[in-house]
C-alpha cells in the first residue's frame, strides 16, 4: 500500500475507533512499528489527532457541560432505557441499593418497581416517581436542589450515610475515559458520588455510548474502581482491554 493512501486508511481508523495503541495499528495495517510512528507523527502535526500513552487519539473538544436535565434525558432515550433494564436485573429482593442522579439511572425505576428493595438516592425524579410503590423503600440523604440534575447534592453531614448498609451502587457519569477516570459535570454531586463508590462493595457504572472518551469537570472516581459496566455498545478495543486487565465486567445493554 502507498504511503499516501496508508495514511489515508489510518486516519479513518483512528477516527472511527478514536483511541488506537501503535501495536493495534501495526497489526492491522501489516507494517512496522517505525513506519506506524512516522505516520502517526504526520498525523499529529495535522493537528486533529495528539499522541497518548502507547498510541494515539483524536483531538477533540471532549469536556462534557453541564446541560440541563431536560436536554440531556431526550438523547440517547433507547439506549438508556435498554441500559436502566439490564442494570435492573442485578437488583434482587431484600438489597439495599444506591441510585446516582442521572437521566440513565433513572430508567431503572421501571424495571425494579415490583421489587422488595430499600434505594438510597439523591435522585429527585426517582423520589416522585417511586411514590406509587410501597414495596420501594426509598430514602433520601438530603442536601441542595441542583436543578440542571433534578438531584440533591452538597450534602453537609456525610456521616449519615455510615448508617446504611448499602450492598449495590448504580452509578452514572457525564463522561468517561481512562486518562480522567469517571467523571461529573456537576461540583454539588461529585463527594456524594465518591463516598458511595467507597461505600458500596458493589459497583455498576450506567452510560451510554456517546460518554465514552469524553470527561466532566470533576473526576470521582478510578475507572478501576467500577465492578461491572454497562453501556449500550461494544467499546473500542483499548476499552476493552482495560476492562479486562482489570476484571471489570462488560454488560451489553440488548
Amino acid at each position: 500500500m502507498i504511503k499516501d493512501k496508508r495514511i489515508n486508511k489510518i486516519e479513518e481508523y483512528i477516527t472511527k475507533n478514536k483511541s488506537v495503541s501503535l501495536d493495534e495499528l501495526m497489526s492491522v495495517f501489516n507494517v512496522s512499528k517505525n513506519t506506524i510512528r512516522r505516520d502517526v507523527q504526520e498525523l499529529v502535526e495535522k493537528g486533529d489527532f495528539k499522541k497518548v500513552y502507547g498510541g494515539v487519539a483524536v483531538k477533540e473538544d471532549k469536556h462534557a457541560k453541564l446541560e440541563s436535565y431536560q436536554d440531556r434525558k431526550v438523547r440517547n432515550e433507547k439506549a438508556k432505557e435498554r441500559i436502566g433494564k439490564a442494570a435492573a436485573s442485578y437488583v434482587n429482593d431484600g438489597d439495599i441499593i444506591f441510585i446516582d442522579s442521572g437521566t440513565t439511572t433513572i430508567e431503572m425505576i421501571e424495571f425494579i418497581n415490583k421489587k422488595e428493595v430499600t434505594v438510597l438516592t439523591n435522585n429527585l425524579d426517582f423520589i416522585v416517581r417511586a411514590l406509587p410503590f410501597d414495596n420501594l423503600n426509598v430514602i433520601t440523604a438530603g442536601g441542595i436542589l441542583e436543578r440542571k440534575t433534578n438531584s440533591f447534592g452538597n450534602l453537609k453531614n456525610m456521616d449519615i450515610l455510615n448508617t446504611f448498609n448499602v450492598n449495590k451502587a448504580f452509578m452514572a457519569s457525564t463522561g468517561v475515559s481512562l486518562t480522567n477516570g469517571v467523571t461529573n459535570a456537576s461540583p454539588f454531586e461529585s463527594e456524594l458520588k465518591t463516598f458511595m463508590v467507597n461505600r458500596s462493595p458493589e459497583v455498576f457504572l450506567l452510560i451510554d455510548h456517546d460518554k465514552f472518551d469524553k470527561y466532566g469537570l470533576m473526576t470521582y472516581c478510578g475507572l478501576d474502581k467500577i465492578n461491572t459496566l454497562i453501556t449500550d455498545t461494544l467499546p473500542s478495543e483499548v476499552y476493552q482491554n482495560y476492562l479486562e486487565k482489570n476484571d471489570i465486567q462488560l454488560m451489553i445493554a440488548q
